[in-house]
């Protein structure tokens, strides 16, 4: 049987298969989570209006892949070093892809590739897109989940992939 689309928009596109539903993105090849490691084992949080949540939430770094003319073809790490340069104003001189999962396999067919970064040098204010209004927390490695618990004591929402790049994050400084 044939996937049959039931609803599409030029940004996701609800489908049918085998009388499962769920959704993916027309316009992309995945998502990029990055896992910035500043100095003084800093971690790089950003803080952003999420419109489905009506809320900030706090996440690591992160984007689609292959969403832009140029970027079609676009590996994880390569996506990465854009994402991160866009969003916090830092670049990273060393990436490492540690993992590619799925973030709601019973919902959507979409992949997140989660990649390190280290050795990060500010090259500009960051902030996100025009569209976007990011702000960028820097935290100690060792302060990251008391912040978090400050952070939603405060109405703000965690994001899922915050608690993945903790594990990576720490499997690697430890």
């Amino acid at each position: 049987m044939a996937d049959r689309i039931v609803a599409e928009t030029r940004f996701l596109r609800m489908v049918e298969r085998a009388g499962w539903f769920f959704v993916e993105r027309p316009n992309s090849k995945g998502v990029v989570t990055i896992i910035p490691r500043g100095a003084e084992r800093r971690l790089i949080f950003v803080e952003q209006f999420r419109p489905p949540l009506d809320r900030n939430v706090i996440e690591f770094p992160a984007g689609l892949m292959g969403d832009e003319a140029g970027h079609e073809n676009e590996d994880p790490v390569t996506a990465a070093r854009r994402e991160l340069i866009e969003e916090t104003g830092y670049q990273a001189n060393d990436l490492e892809l540690v993992a590619s999962t799925a973030t709601s396999p019973g919902m959507a067919n979409e992949l997140v590739h989660f990649v390190l970064a280290w050795n990060l040098v500010r090259v500009g204010a960051g902030g996100g897109v025009e569209s976007e209004n990011i702000v960028v927390h820097e935290v100690p490695m060792a302060d990251a989940r008391a912040w978090l618990r400050e952070q939603e004591r405060k109405g703000l929402v965690i994001a899922a992939k915050v608690f993945a790049g903790l594990y990576f994050a720490g499997e690697r400084w430890d």
